[in-house]
């Protein structure tokens, strides 16, 4: 693949910013979002990446798909342009490692769906997110119906599908389709804080909490539990499963510090 045009990975101090930057409003094509298919393995390989942040930057965090290319396909050369855009979002979705998606001004359609597949969502005062494809006569395609309804349950999820409304930040929170709210100009920082807070802890055993969770919503509880137990027992081979027992013995809780082996 070419070098990344509208897409960068940044990293500092364990945290890796995937920054999206497609003039003007993050319209997501095919080239963006197979450059956030690659960040987004690049971050999930990085050892020097223990959390990260997707951020659209101080305006938009993304607007949509981009209708202009879109409108010109049939169901035929839909079905493989969906395909490959659920690919680089399952790419997201699947980083093992605590990722928070930063949002500012619109995260819709396409945009809010790249927002889901975040494990937390920051989002700026006046930050508008939603559904909007019913109004253009169409379903959202990569996670809308999905993912959402997952996160705030079949009606709400209907609610917003249905409708395409546009939701504020405070109704957005109250949803639950925000972990929280902020002034737009602390988005970003607050993402990263997070972020960084959560990239301090052992990272073997954060990936399989996120894959415990993520796998075993799409399981029967039986088969669910036995996924939990599995993971929580292979965790007992790792040199930080024995630092943090050993710390807890001897200092009490939360002083560990993890390496990830």
């Amino acid at each position: 693949m070419a070098e990344p045009e509208f897409v960068t990975l940044q990293v500092e101090n364990g945290v890796g910013t995937i920054r999206l930057d497609r003039p003007k409003m993050n319209a997501i094509d095919e080239q963006l979002h197979l450059e956030v298919r690659a960040a987004a393995v690049e971050a999930g390989e990085r050892t020097d990446v223990r959390a990260v942040v997707i951020y659209g930057g101080e305006r938009v965090f993304a607007a949509g798909a981009d209708i202009k290319a879109m409108s010109q396909l049939d169901a035929a050369g839909m079905t493989a342009w969906g395909k490959e855009l659920q690919d680089s979002f399952r790419a997201v979705a699947g980083i093992p490692k605590p990722v928070v998606a930063a949002v500012t001004g619109y995260a819709l359609g396409g945009g809010y769906e790249l927002a889901l597949c975040a494990d937390f969502r920051v989002l700026g005062a006046s930050a508008k997110v939603g559904q909007p494809e019913i109004l253009l006569g169409v379903i959202p395609g990569a996670g809308g119906s999905q993912r959402l309804a997952r996160l705030v349950g079949p009606a709400r999820a209907k609610d917003l599908v249905f409708t395409g409304r546009h939701v504020g930040a405070e109704e957005a929170l109250d949803m639950g389709l925000a972990d929280a709210v902020v002034p737009d100009a602390e988005v970003y920082e607050t993402a990263v804080a997070m972020a960084r807070k959560l990239a301090a802890g052992p990272p073997l055993a954060l990936a399989a909490a996120k894959r415990a969770i993520d796998e075993g919503l799409d399981l029967p509880l039986d088969e669910g539990l036995d996924l939990e137990s599995r993971l929580f027992a292979e965790l007992f081979d790792t040199e930080d499963q024995a630092a943090g027992m050993r710390s807890f013995l001897e200092s009490g809780p939360g002083k560990a510090t993890f390496t990830g082996r």
